[in-house]
């Protein structure tokens, strides 16, 4: 599962990394991301890469309201081509989210320890996504929800220590291949997932300031003891 992660690299950074040609918006450095909160998100639009912003939880087109998302944050790659929220996303949109790194937790309910996990290079690096757009009605007005979720695999053995699943992150060769809109064929798409998918990353304990969302500075990624 991945329930918290970090988005705080500049702008200039996030273009560089995943090839953007076009960004209309504000980066504002994240340092505690939380679902249903507006993300940073790169689609593929009129042939590039382009950075939008998506709600983190997706909310399939037909879903009667948008409250479904907070529960459609992570998408399952063993199953994602099959479940009816995410197989027509999987199929025809799908996106990148860069992220800088992750947190997960591990111990005992009621005292459990974060740990932030990132690349070796501290480079951002790119979860494998999948995004919808919903329309409808929230409180008697038309709405034009766009949201997303993050694939979520077994975890490699560098993190499997901390816990037994982690987001698919694709290497930079499979970017591209992932948001081509014209690779459709659900078996393709698991071969770039699997083979695309980045093991190797580090961690290390932070503090348990992280566990509120209210919390959202440097310090939430910063090394302590335990």
């Amino acid at each position: 599962m991945c329930g918290r992660f970090v988005q705080n690299s500049p702008l200039h950074t996030i273009q560089r990394k995943f090839n953007v040609e076009t960004a209309l918006l504000d980066v504002v450095s994240n340092y505690n991301v939380a679902p249903t909160q507006k993300i940073l998100s790169i689609v593929k639009h009129a042939h590039k890469n382009t950075m939008v912003t998506l709600h983190w939880g997706l909310v399939p087109f037909w879903a009667k309201d948008i409250s479904i998302g907070s529960r459609m944050i992570n998408a399952r790659e063993e199953t994602v081509a099959e479940k009816p929220s995410f197989r027509n996303a999987f199929k025809k949109r799908r996106c990148l989210i860069p992220a800088d790194g992750f947190y997960e937790w591990k111990g005992q309910k009621g005292d459990k320890q974060p740990y932030y996990i990132s690349s070796p290079s501290v480079e951002p690096f790119a979860f494998a996504g999948l995004w919808e757009k919903w329309t409808g009605k929230e409180s008697g007005n038309d709405t034009v929800y766009k949201s997303c979720t993050i694939i979520t695999t077994a975890a490699s053995g560098s993190v499997r220590e901390i816990h037994h699943r982690m987001p698919v992150i694709l290497s930079p060769e499979f970017h591209e291949k992932w948001l081509n809109p014209e690779i459709q064929d659900p078996k393709a798409l698991k071969i770039i997932l699997r083979e695309g998918m980045v093991h190797d990353l580090k961690y290390h304990p932070v503090s348990k300031l992280v566990n509120s969302v209210k919390n959202n500075d440097p310090s939430c990624i910063e090394p302590i003891a335990v």
